[in-house]
């Protein structure tokens, strides 16, 4: 089941010659998770598509509120069976025809439902690798920070990653600074000090990276710095985490020949799991 333009219906396919998001990857879209009919981080993600929809020149529709936003992604999840939580994909792609040049900012929007196991967030792997990706470099620019359909750079590091034993990669810029991970933020913790790269390095302006920023500036002892870090920096610290808004925080047990501990990367989740009474 899909949400088409705000019908559900049964058959995903739509129609290729007018869908500019699969032509020429002209779309953005929000990964969201719901949780026991409640969309975690609404108004977070909903600020974040319209900001997206502005710098791509996409025209508001002034049905799009908030309240809109939401209405849409919970009447997609009621048509399911029962279940506890979904991961949620809502792409918003200019609609009509063109190539590059398009003959109209309207747009349309498809949401799609996955269903997930779990609702709390938890440690998925306790033991997980990382190695730097350096085939490509992800630019310093504004549109590095959407999520767009352009994501051939995190397609070829993950099959880099699979064909070399990695669970992730971690991605830099054309500097040589640490980015992100392929499909999560990264920090790093050092002593008290919890690092993870400013915007203007070319990273997902990401939701779980919000809030985990907001957990951390509220503990005691602990100082927060949005920073460039360079690839000898991980081997340095401490602990290294990753986050998204689907799987929630992931410690780093290894890269390279350096281990981490992971003993703060649980207590966090666990403080993630109270403000979002999932624990």
């Amino acid at each position: 089941m899909v949400n088409f333009n705000g019908t559900i219906q049964e058959n995903s396919a739509v129609v290729i010659e007018s869908n500019r998001g699969f032509l020429v990857g002209d779309a953005i879209f929000e990964s969201i998770k719901v949780v026991h009919n409640k969309v975690l981080f609404l108004e977070d993600h909903y600020f974040r598509l319209m900001a997206s929809m502005r710098i791509c020149r996409m025209e508001i529709p002034m049905l799009f509120t908030m309240e809109y936003f939401e209405e849409q992604i919970l009447q997609l999840v009621a048509s399911f069976s029962q279940n506890q939580a979904f991961r949620i994909r809502f792409s918003v792609y200019r609609a009509g025809a063109g190539f590059y040049a398009p003959v109209s900012n309207e747009v349309e929007f498809i949401i799609t439902a996955i269903p997930l196991q779990q609702d709390v967030y938890k440690i998925e792997k306790e033991q997980y690798e990382v190695e730097l990706y350096k085939d490509f470099y992800i630019p310093k620019q504004l549109l590095s920070t959407l999520k767009t359909n352009n994501k051939m750079l995190q397609i070829v590091g993950t099959i880099f990653a699979k064909e070399n034993g990695y669970d992730n990669c971690i991605l830099l810029n054309e500097e040589k600074n640490v980015v992100e991970a392929l499909q999560n933020n990264i920090f790093m913790k050092c002593g008290n000090e919890i690092v993870t790269p400013p915007i203007t390095e070319g990273c997902l302006n990401g939701i779980m990276r919000k809030q985990v920023l907001e957990l951390l500036k509220k503990k005691e002892g602990i100082v927060v710095k949005e920073a460039v870090i360079s690839p000898f920096d991980l081997q340095k610290a401490d602990e290294l985490f990753l986050t998204n808004v689907i799987s929630g925080i992931q410690p780093i047990t290894k890269y390279r020949k350096k281990s981490y501990s992971i003993d703060f990367s649980r207590e966090l989740l666990q403080l993630l799991n109270s403000s979002l009474s999932l624990s």
